[in-house]
């Protein structure tokens, strides 16, 4: 079983991403094949993993995800190595709703038995940021932590006054990094920019590498990781359709590997087509599915996109079903309003209109029941996913797809919508569970 650990942090903003991808090209450079996952709902991250590592990265997780679904990915992608990028604080989670994990970080790690290497921003800390991680380190029994890399570290004089806390406490220092400009990578409102957006990815990733091979004992982090203690199952998870038309290009790029990979496996065909490039879905489909992605910065394009639209109304007219996950399920509706106010008229599917100009962001978990058989299962079946974006919602109509709730199991408003064959919802699925 591959042997892997988990790149932690106290809180967001510590430099764990670019820590991670920068170890994850290091590690790679050695000559080792290694496994990206990230924990939590995330899509820009991956996509990073999957550029350092030449290998696609999976989700992971813990509120969303059956444990065997997890056991299932790890289990599935062997490799000498596996690196998991954590989200937000390593104890950060949510409060479940008829689940016994809160989707932080050490939930993964106490699930998988994989150590914890803490990612520390030391900046403006001695001392202290020993005892930080010797709380984390002792906080849960279930939950190890081998040792921590320092990040921002001012000076020489700066890291000696830090080292012997981490001695006293008895945690390893992996290795320490200074402020250094090659590990700062463009953002936009919901994260990174994307990977395949990047000027000169690959130029930044080797200087991450550099970064890592000449602070971090790559040695002793190898020697760190552990195999994985998994739940596995052949849990079969029936894709949408046996020839599935797939909206890919940069409006449309939020999609989780894992259900791609699931649907390939279960042995469906996915028919990639470009409604940037003004291409229609394949006609012989027996399903449209829109990912999300950023539909807002393109606008203009996609409303010109007549072949597109044409063929969404062609294959409605025909009954066959086409679903959009939050950037789909917008451009299913009436129109876009960009953040300049501008108004896209759109392929007006459904009855919902959304606004950029005014932003509002709605973020969580969902636990969503299905209202009526579609792309995302059978009537009655509940799917766990996750909504982030900023989008307003101007007015929505058409008949509810989901009873939706949030992590707490309060009501959530946004129920997506059906009409016919047409369905969206802002969450993205990640897992489905049976009631």
């Amino acid at each position: 079983m591959t042997a892997g650990l988990i790149v932690a942090a106290p809180h967001s903003g510590a430099g764990k991403t670019t820590l991670t991808i920068g170890l994850m090209r290091a590690l790679s450079r050695q000559g080792m094949a290694v496994q990206a996952f990230k924990c939590g709902p995330d899509y820009i991250d991956p996509a990073f993993h999957a550029a350092a590592t030449g290998r696609p990265s999976f989700n992971l997780d813990t509120w969303a995800m059956a444990a065997t679904t997890i056991g299932d990915l790890v289990a599935s992608h062997p490799a000498d190595i596996a690196v998991t990028e954590g989200v937000m604080g390593l104890f950060d989670g949510v409060a479940a709703a008829g689940q016994t994990a809160r989707g932080a970080t050490a939930d993964l790690a106490a699930l998988l038995g994989w150590p914890v290497l803490l990612v520390l921003d030391v900046s403006g800390q001695t001392e202290t940021a020993a005892a930080v991680a010797a709380g984390l380190a002792h906080y849960r029994d279930d939950v190890a932590v081998a040792g921590v890399i320092l990040n921002r570290v001012a000076s020489p004089r700066h890291l000696a006054l830090i080292t012997p806390g981490f001695e006293r406490v008895g945690l390893r220092v992996f290795g320490a990094l200074g402020h250094d400009a090659r590990f700062e990578l463009p953002e936009r409102h919901l994260g990174l920019v994307q990977a395949d957006e990047t000027d000169d990815i690959d130029r930044r990733l080797d200087a991450l590498g550099d970064a890592i091979e000449g602070a971090v004992d790559l040695a002793a982090i190898r020697r760190a990781a552990v195999p994985a203690k998994l739940a596995t199952g052949s849990v079969s998870r029936r894709p949408p359709g046996q020839r599935i038309a797939l909206a890919r290009d940069r409006a449309f790029s939020f999609m989780y590997p894992h259900l791609l990979e699931a649907w390939r496996l279960a042995g469906a065909e996915v028919l990639p087509f470009s409604p940037l490039a003004d291409e229609a879905p394949d006609q012989q489909a027996d399903v449209v599915w829109l990912p999300g992605g950023y539909p807002e910065l393109h606008g203009g394009v996609l409303a010109a996109a007549r072949r597109f639209q044409d063929g969404l109304h062609l294959l409605a007219a025909r009954s066959v079903p086409i679903h959009g996950e939050c950037g789909g399920y917008m451009v299913l509706g009436q129109g876009i309003e960009d953040a300049e106010g501008r108004r896209h008229s759109m392929a007006g599917l459904l009855q919902v209109e959304t606004s950029f100009a005014k932003r509002r962001l709605h973020i969580g978990y969902r636990r969503a029941r299905l209202l009526a058989d579609g792309p995302l299962g059978s009537s009655g079946e509940t799917i766990m996913g996750h909504e982030f974006h900023y989008a307003s919602v101007l007015q929505v109509g058409d008949e509810p797809l989901v009873d939706c709730r949030d992590a707490t199991g309060a009501v959530v408003p946004e129920a997506g919508a059906r009409n016919g064959s047409v369905s969206g919802t802002f969450f993205h699925a990640i897992d489905g569970l049976k009631t």
